[in-house]
C-alpha cells in the first residue's frame, strides 16, 4: 500500500509512522520546510491526568504506552516517564485533588494524594510554600522541538518514506491522488490531511461546515533552571481546566475562591516542564474569540512568573524565548478528533485541541486500524 500524508506535524508524522510500521510506502508532504504550527509550540508534555474519562482516557493511555514504545526506538525523542505535581494551597484546592483521586479510573491515572514532603521528595526543586499535591504516575514528557525531525530520520531508514517540504497541497487530482503547488500529482491507496489548525484552502472546499474552532495560547520558555525538574507541574487552575477534576470539591472552589483576575481573563492555567537543555516550558492561555491578537500581551506572563516561583521557592531563570501558538480543536471537545471522509481515499483528520501531542500516536493507529492498512 502506498499511503498520502499531508501534513508535517505530530498528527501527521504518526499517521506515518503508523502506515510504515505495517510495511507501506508512505509520502508526506508538509507546505513549510518544516512543521510550525502546535506540534513545535507545545509543552511536549503526554498529559494523561486531566482527560476526560471513556474514550478520551482510553486513547491517552494506549497514546502514553506508544510513545513509551517509539521513545524507545528513537531515542532523540527524549521521551521520559516524568510524571507530574500539581501543589495544592489550601483546604478546598486539598478537597479538589482528593476528589480526583476517589475517581473510578484513578488507579489507571497513577493519582495519588502526598504530602507537601512527599512532593519535594519526588522533586526536589520545589522549595516553595504548598499544602500537599496530587501525583499522576502516568504522565511523561517528549522534546517537541526536534521529535519530528528525530521521527522522521527514523521513517527514512526505512526505506518506505519520503519527505517532500515547502509543497502546499491545492486540490484533488482523482481518487487517493492530491495536487500540489508545484504541479505534481502525489497518488496512493490512501490520503491522511492531518494539517491542524490550517483549516482554509482545500480544507475549506472539502469540508466546508468542519465542526472544529482555532484556538490560541501564549507560552515562554527559560534559560537552564541550574537543577533537574524532575516532574512536569501543574498548579489548581488547572483543575478548573481539565474534565477529569470535575466534582462537587470542584463547584465548590469556583463558588468560593475565583481564579485572579489575569489568570480569569486569559482563562489561564500552569503548566510547566523542564526541556533536555535544562530550561522550563511554561504556560498558558487560552484565547477562543477571532480575530486573534497579532502580539502577545505580558499580564499573563507576570502571573505565570508568580505563581512558578511560589512553587520553586526562587527566582525565575531569565526568559529566553516567549510565543503565540495556534491548534484546531473540535467544537465537541467529548470527541477526541475528527476524523472524516472528504473524497475518494481521502480522509481528514484534525481537531485533537491541544491533545495532540498526548494523543497523536493512538489517534493515527485508529485511522490506520478503521482504513484497514
Amino acid at each position: 500500500m502506498r499511503v498520502i500524508v499531508v501534513g508535517g506535524g505530530v498528527v501527521g508524522t504518526m499517521h506515518a509512522w503508523q502506515a510504515v510500521q505495517r510495511g507501506h510506502q508512505v509520502v508526506q508532504i508538509e507546505r513549510e520546510a518544516e512543521a510550525r504550527g502546535a506540534s513545535l509550540r507545545n509543552f511536549g508534555q503526554i498529559w494523561v491526568s486531566g482527560r476526560a474519562g471513556g474514550e478520551e482516557l482510553e486513547t491517552a493511555l494506549r497514546a502514553r504506552e506508544l510513545w513509551e514504545g517509539i521513545g524507545a526506538d528513537v531515542p532523540a525523542l527524549g521521551f521520559r516517564a516524568n510524571g507530574s505535581l500539581t501543589p495544592v494551597r489550601d483546604a478546598r484546592e486539598y478537597a479538589v485533588a482528593e476528589a480526583a483521586t476517589k475517581r473510578p479510573d484513578a488507579a489507571a491515572r497513577g493519582y495519588e494524594l502526598v504530602t507537601a514532603a512527599e512532593a519535594r521528595a519526588a522533586n526536589p526543586a520545589l522549595r516553595g510554600t504548598f499544602e500537599a499535591a496530587l501525583w499522576c504516575e502516568r504522565d511523561a514528557a517528549v522534546e517537541p522541538r526536534t521529535a519530528q525531525p528525530a521521527l522522521r530520520r527514523a521513517l527514512e531508514a526505512s526505506g518506505r518514506y519520503t519527505f517532500l517540504p515547502g509543497r502546499e497541497v491545492r486540490d484533488l487530482a482523482g481518487p487517493g491522488a492530491v495536487r500540489d503547488d508545484h504541479g505534481d500529482v502525489h497518488t496512493g491507496d490512501a490520503v491522511v490531511l492531518a494539517t491542524g489548525a490550517w483549516l482554509s484552502g482545500l480544507v475549506r472546499e472539502l469540508a466546508p461546515d468542519l465542526p472544529v474552532r482555532r484556538v490560541r495560547l501564549q507560552m515562554m520558555q527559560t534559560d537552564p533552571l541550574g537543577e533537574p525538574l524532575t516532574t512536569s507541574v501543574a498548579d489548581a487552575d488547572s483543575f478548573r481546566y481539565y474534565p477529569a477534576y470535575r466534582s462537587a470539591a470542584l463547584d465548590a472552589l469556583q463558588a468560593a475562591q475565583p481564579q485572579a483576575e489575569t489568570a480569569a481573563a486569559h482563562r489561564m492555567q500552569l503548566l510547566m516542564v523542564q526541556r533536555l537543555d535544562g530550561g522550563l516550558t511554561i504556560g498558558d492561555t487560552h484565547e477562543y474569540d477571532h480575530p486573534f491578537a497579532f502580539d502577545t500581551v505580558e499580564d499573563p506572563y507576570d502571573h505565570l512568573t508568580g505563581v512558578v516561583e511560589s512553587f520553586l521557592g526562587r527566582p525565575l531563570p531569565k526568559v529566553r524565548r516567549r510565543w503565540a501558538g495556534v491548534y484546531a480543536q473540535c467544537s465537541d471537545t467529548s470527541r477526541v478528533a475528527h476524523r472524516q471522509q472528504v473524497g475518494d481515499g481521502v480522509w481528514l483528520v484534525t481537531g485533537p485541541g491541544g491533545r495532540g501531542m498526548t494523543c497523536s500516536p493512538a489517534i493515527a493507529e485508529t485511522t490506520a486500524n478503521e482504513l484497514g492498512w
